[in-house]
């Protein structure tokens, strides 16, 4: 059995993917630039100070970068990420097309009065 190679910089990007972060905003995190970001996502070794300050950004155990595997992060993730604002299985309880035509309705309903108020102005006149 060959050992595979563990790119420490691929593992950092997947990771960042997988949790929907953008390089800039991993970047401005770490208080790098995003072109930093991308140079170290290439790097196949990262000191172990920067693997902690990226784990600490993205949530996630220092050891999910260095032995990353799609199995192991994703269930790492969906352990550690405990974001209420996010919910995966979110269920619609209203119909988006009906608040389209709602905000529509409103929107005329506001012009019909602005042009009543402005024929009340020119009648005046």
């Amino acid at each position: 059995m060959t050992e595979k190679t563990i790119h420490e910089g691929r593992n950092v990007k997947r990771i960042r993917e997988i949790m929907g972060i953008k390089q800039d905003a991993l970047a401005m995190e770490l208080g790098l630039s995003q072109q930093a970001v991308s140079a170290l996502e290439q790097k196949e070794a990262l000191d172990k100070e920067m693997i902690e300050k990226i784990a600490k950004v993205l949530k996630v155990p220092a050891e999910a970068i260095k032995n990353f595997s799609d199995e192991i992060a994703i269930n790492i993730i969906s352990n550690t990420f405990n974001d209420n604002a996010v919910n995966m299985n979110y269920q619609c309880t209203f119909n988006p097309l009906e608040k389209m035509v709602e905000l529509y309705e409103a929107l005329l309903k506001s012009e019909r009065e602005k042009i009543a108020l402005l024929e009340k102005i020119i009648d005046k006149k």
